[in-house]
């Protein structure tokens, strides 16, 4: 099992969006991805609740039994099309691959 978590620090605002209605949009499309990519075993999509400034926005968790899978996932043009909104709306980010 291939474990793929990404952790995002979000902007302020993206074209009169504020940060809340942005983190709304990528959990919202990232959720919708799982039913038209058949790979993704797992995915979960979390809110920060602290305010540290090292804290990152948005966290996503998923699994994927290969990393087959994984660049199956990462190629999906739908998740291309995520990937893209979620590059001009991001700050910063981390991501971490682990097999288990």
């Amino acid at each position: 099992m291939l474990k793929h978590i990404v952790m995002w620090k979000l902007k302020d605002s993206h074209e009169g969006a504020d940060k809340e209605e942005i983190m709304d949009r990528i959990k919202e499309e990232l959720e919708g991805l799982k039913s038209s990519i058949p790979e993704i075993k797992t995915m979960e999509i979390g809110r920060n609740s602290n305010e540290l400034p090292t804290s990152f926005d948005v966290a996503l968790y998923s699994e994927f039994e290969s990393k087959e899978d994984l660049d199956i996932y990462k190629e999906h043009p739908e998740h291309v099309k995520v990937a893209q909104f979620i590059r001009q709306v991001t700050a910063d980010a981390v991501v971490v691959d682990y097999e288990t």
